[in-house]
């Protein structure tokens, strides 16, 4: 086989590995991934720190509650998320604005309405409420009478 043919094969007839679950991050420590590993030596260590170094109710104050979120940012998941995205989503939803205001968008309800002879829109809001349904009436008989297109 010629060097120009050989090639061409590894070039067009190779086959190539599609790497496969990628989304489930390797064990690196025992049953741990590194992140969870990070997790819990961080939050085990200060929780340490606080329990040889600090009087026992500022441990029990202090050091329980970050062994707790330490546990749950290693271990737990919120809807099959990690908890550092809840935690995160939670803290960016209480600090943001909560106050949501509509802001009109284009200028009629329908975007593309057409223009009908006389210049004006093909749909017009009701002026009287007493009439609606002689508008709904006319607005169908219009429908009907359009050309499909």
């Amino acid at each position: 086989m010629s060097i120009v043919s050989a090639l061409y094969f590894e070039l067009h007839f190779m086959r190539f590995e599609v790497p496969q679950f990628i989304e489930i991050e390797d064990k690196i420590f025992g049953p741990l991934t590194w992140k969870q590993f990070v997790y819990v030596a961080g939050g085990g260590g200060l929780a340490a720190v606080f329990f040889f170094f600090t009087p026992f109710i500022i441990f029990v104050l202090i050091g329980i509650p970050i062994a707790a979120l330490t546990f749950l940012l290693s271990f737990y998941p919120v809807n099959n998320r990690p908890f550092a995205i809840f935690l995160e989503s939670a803290v960016s939803y209480f600090k943001g604005s909560k106050l949501y205001l509509w802001r009109k968008s284009g200028s009629g309800v329908y975007k593309g309405a057409e223009l009908e002879s006389n210049g004006s829109p093909s749909y017009m809001p009701p002026t009287n409420t007493d009439n609606i349904a002689s508008l709904s009436r006319r607005l169908e008989m219009k429908a009907i009478q359009k050309p499909n297109q």
